[in-house]
């Protein structure tokens, strides 16, 4: 017997006969009723192949599920695909074996109305790893319905840096005074932003560290955006700050203590407040590899701060033409 749940601007719906279930979601109950009845009658008759009545929405469940809740950037994959399933449903509902390019390009135009070329270009190289895990592992399709729609232009790489003022302005608005103890999260958050600059160590990575990985010049990441730990070496201001809020946080699992979506709301505020404009939190990436390029060897950097490419430093280092001229005399 099926079961039917409302949920958001979708009906969901499962199919549980003779040991086999599915689940499937439509943007109309009559739809969904449709799809059951007909997925039963296939089961009870034998007929049923599996593939064929398997949705998008089906796909995108299976792939979080199986691949993503494996993966550090896991959590990001699976708001993308609640986001895909609520903002897109008719999308979302089409079998597998019914969608094609097309409707990705339509995606893709209706998508770009609200995003930018990257953003829509990280959730195409998302969904088309779920439609390639579907067609070479789990053989639910024979080809992957993006495999030919048209992709924007790659952007250009950012190479926005933060200013001396900028951090100063930012690190008062923010409630931070030199010897005071952070005792605040805001506080904490301008020596997160002072900690990301002399470490290249990225927000998910700060927020994330704790005590156990914190060694005398040094911490190490287990859990990093590429997957692969590494050993981060601290400059003095670095361990300076380690010791600013181990008065604070040091009996607490996290070296800062301060969670991810409050660092990103607080920043925001701050940079408002300061009127700083196109700043990112990931700029500070930007701001330490071009600090630390002038300190350490490019090998170490890479080792430093993840990079196993040595052009992804072209990309960190935005060194100017001004102040490359300057040490030329």
């Amino acid at each position: 017997m099926a079961s039917f749940k409302k949920d958001g601007n979708v009906w969901r719906v499962q199919v549980a006969r003779r040991g086999v279930r599915l689940s499937g979601s439509f943007p109309t109950k009559k739809a969904a009723e449709a799809w059951a009845v007909e997925r039963e009658n296939e089961i009870m008759k034998g007929t049923y192949s599996g593939a064929g009545s398997r949705t998008v929405a089906d796909l995108f469940d299976e792939y979080a599920k199986r691949v993503s809740d494996g993966k550090a950037g896991g959590q990001w994959e699976r708001t993308r695909f609640k986001a895909f399933k609520k903002n897109f449903p008719d999308l979302a509902a089409k079998l597998l074996t019914e969608t094609n390019s097309h409707d990705w390009g339509l995606w893709r135009d209706e998508r770009l109305q609200t995003v930018s070329a990257g953003t829509l270009i990280r959730e195409a190289n998302l969904f088309s790893a779920a439609f390639h895990m579907a067609r070479r592992e789990w053989k639910w399709i024979d080809k992957s319905p993006m495999t030919d729609m048209r992709r924007p232009k790659e952007p250009q790489a950012r190479d926005r840096r933060i200013s001396a003022n900028e951090e100063g302005r930012l690190t008062l608005a923010l409630g931070y005074a030199p010897g005071n103890a952070p005792e605040t999260i805001s506080a904490r958050v301008a020596l997160i932003v002072q900690f990301a600059i002399e470490t290249a160590a990225r927000a998910s990575e700060i927020t994330g560290l704790t005590w156990d990985r914190v060694h005398e010049r040094h911490f190490h990441l287990d859990k990093t955006k590429t997957g692969v730990a590494r050993d981060v070496a601290m400059s003095a201001r670095a361990r300076e700050i380690i010791e600013e809020v181990r008065a604070v946080t040091g009996t607490q699992q996290t070296v800062f203590e301060v969670p991810s979506a409050s660092l990103d709301a607080l920043f925001r505020k701050a940079k408002k407040r300061c009127g700083i404009e196109d700043l990112h939190f990931h700029d500070t990436r930007h701001e330490a590899i071009t600090r630390l390029a002038k300190k350490i060897d490019v090998l170490d950097l890479a080792r430093m701060v993840g990079h196993r490419d040595l052009r992804m430093l072209q990309v960190y280092y935005n060194e100017s033409a001004h102040d490359m001229a300057a040490k030329l005399g």
